[in-house]
């Protein structure tokens, strides 16, 4: 066993023991709790296959981020029947079929993309993979559906809209932080209802915790992750756009920094940034500082302010006290209530074969999706450096 595959085992080992105590979130299957490739922040939920005839047929290419099975699993929940899948790594091969009995490993790429009944691929490649990916994708016919970061530069962005336009392809970024969090689908039906006026602004904050020694190396360049806004906070910044409704935006500014990871010279572990849209206004927190104490990955938060209240989300744990994660507070001119979102349902699975089959745009706008991106790769890109006194 390489020190590769040691790393990614000695990590499902650890974060599966943190993801147990999560209310909420179904356990690992038995044979994969030692299997690589699969982290606690994304909980596989059992495989709700639907009944009947699949809408569509899909396969998965890149399987480094364990993110590809919540991508997955939100596809079946849809109606996709998984079809094939390819990966170079034979540990994560060999855990996502452990997954996924019935799905063929495909002999390389060009098998599945030569295969005219897939209509979708998802990927979670290395990041700075995914974006070439995509286009090879798009020009074989298929859209697709990336693991966020989805592009890493803005050279690739500018190369991915032209071929999208082209080919006139899906090219979705899973933004899970809001497609799959419950309480933050709840939040958006609650502002598109009114509850809280108009939308002023959004503050996102999306900590996590470093788990540094069970990272694969391309973790720490950021010429393979993008850096940290790029990274992190494209989540952030579709949020920003989803709440406040805007279709323009600007930086207004960003810094980024390592600040307490020197032994990871290429690594960023803190970056924020302000941005102001044609909507409302955002500030954006990321960063690699959750301590071990916390029962989760990450104390995720959104905050909406409203012309009349606000909504604060919880989305992964509640310091407060109480149990697992998908809390919503509803603050308005009448009264302060809390919501239990843990039983709402997650649409855009569903949503994105909708538009697969029909060619809409209902999941998410291809114009939402690239310009969240571009908001996160400009922030990134124009980034004050952050240095600290020793």
């Amino acid at each position: 066993m390489n020190k590769s595959q040691a790393n990614r085992r000695r990590f499902i080992k650890e974060s599966v023991t943190t993801a147990a105590g999560l209310a909420g979130l179904t356990a690992l299957p038995k044979e994969l709790l030692a299997a690589p490739g699969i982290p606690y922040s994304v909980p596989v939920v059992g495989s709700s296959r639907p009944k009947g005839a699949a809408r569509i047929r899909f396969s998965a290419i890149g399987l480094n981020h364990g993110h590809i099975y919540g991508q997955v699993e939100a596809v079946i929940r849809g109606g996709g029947q998984l079809v094939s899948f390819y990966a170079k790594e034979p540990d994560l091969a060999a855990a996502f079929t452990k997954r996924y009995p019935d799905a063929k490993l495909a002999k390389s790429e060009k098998e599945i993309l030569d295969d005219g009944s897939i209509q979708l691929v998802v990927s979670a490649g290395i990041p700075d993979e995914r974006a070439p990916l995509g286009i090879r994708v798009m020009k074989a016919g298929k859209d697709y559906m990336a693991d966020k970061p989805g592009i890493t530069t803005l050279e690739q962005l500018a190369e991915v809209r032209k071929v999208q336009q082209a080919t006139k392809r899906i090219y979705s970024i899973m933004y899970s932080e809001r497609f799959e969090n419950k309480a933050t689908v709840k939040a958006g039906e609650l502002v598109k209802a009114g509850a809280i006026g108009k939308v002023i602004q959004t503050i996102g904050l999306g900590p996590h915790r470093m788990n540094a020694k069970t990272r694969p190396e391309w973790f720490f360049d950021k010429q393979r992750f993008g850096g940290i806004i790029c990274d992190i906070a494209s989540h952030q910044f579709d949020q920003f756009l989803f709440f406040t409704g805007s279709t323009q935006a600007e930086v207004v500014a960003s810094q980024v920094g390592n600040t307490n990871h020197p032994q990871y010279p290429k690594f960023e572990d803190f970056g924020d940034a302000m941005v102001r849209g044609n909507g409302g206004t955002g500030y954006i927190r990321v960063d690699w500082f959750t301590p071990d104490g916390l029962k989760s990955w990450g104390d995720g938060r959104l905050t909406i302010l409203g012309t009349d209240g606000f909504i604060e989300l919880r989305k992964n744990v509640d310091i407060a006290g109480r149990d697992g994660g998908n809390h919503l507070i509803l603050v308005d001119n009448k009264e302060t209530k809390y919501i239990d979102c843990s039983k709402e349902t997650t649409p855009y699975g569903t949503q994105l074969i909708d538009d697969i089959l029909n060619r809409t745009e209902t999941a998410m706008t291809q114009a939402h999706c690239f310009l969240a991106t571009e908001l996160a790769l400009k922030a990134q890109k124009q980034a004050q450096q952050v240095k600290l006194k020793v």
